[in-house]
């Protein structure tokens, strides 16, 4: 499996590998879904993670924004445990530092919300 790292994060911007993307993206199996939206903008829900749910992870990090105004819902966080996945929620800069320290011994998977 490709083995990617993020290089740096800031407002409305992250670097992973050589790429550099300034919308929020899923890092899911070794790739980059770029562009991903979700359907209650700031409010997450588990349609929101059709990718992942697809093949999912052990590991799943939720970066919630710069602020942290993201909201993952009770329901979500159930309906992930559920399906067996374990959750981690963070502001995105914590999110990303805890991704690059996980994935290189965990199945790791993360949703990350760029802004606010």
């Amino acid at each position: 499996m490709v083995e990617l790292v993020i290089e740096k994060y800031e407002f409305g911007r992250i670097k992973i590998g050589d790429a550099e993307y300034t919308r929020d993206v899923i890092i899911h199996k070794g790739r980059v879904y770029a562009d991903w939206w979700r359907k209650e903008g700031h409010n997450l829900v588990p349609e929101d993670l059709e990718i992942i749910l697809k093949d999912p992870p052990s590991i799943l990090i939720i970066g919630t924004g710069y602020s942290g105004l993201m909201k993952v819902p009770k329901e979500t966080i159930k309906f992930l445990e559920d399906k067996g996945i374990k959750i981690i929620i963070e502001r995105t800069a914590n999110a990303c530092r805890r991704f690059n320290e996980l994935s290189k011994r965990e199945d790791v998977s993360a949703a990350l919300h760029l802004t606010c």
